[in-house]
């Protein structure tokens, strides 16, 4: 069964927006390319230390298959990773997983 991850970060004070830059210009199409999908991308609406985004998997095999094409990669250890703790407290990342209800359209 298809099931999304809800992620939400806590940005350092003053690097929203490089850290909406950098997910829109680096991680999210370093992780597309990887086959990732990517379905939304958010800042809160009045707390600038809060960004949100979603993401979806087929199936548990398939979200194991694409962490470990991301994260284990040279490019995500190398390139990408050193840039995040510049931008964002990974000590409060907060993970969620949701499945759509019969009614949702994310079906």
């Amino acid at each position: 069964m298809a099931f999304y991850e809800l992620r939400q970060y806590k940005i350092l004070p003053g690097q929203m927006d490089r850290w909406v830059t950098y997910m829109e210009k680096t991680i999210i199409p370093f992780q597309v390319s990887k086959g990732m999908v990517i379905t939304g991308s958010f800042r809160h609406e009045s707390d600038n230390s809060v960004y949100i985004w979603t993401r979806r998997f087929e199936n548990e095999a398939q979200c194991k298959e694409l962490y470990a094409e991301v994260y284990e990669s040279d490019t995500w250890k190398n390139d990408i990773a050193p840039s995040i703790l510049e931008m964002m407290d990974r000590s409060a990342i907060q993970v969620t997983r949701i499945v759509p209800t019969e009614k949702s359209v994310t079906q």
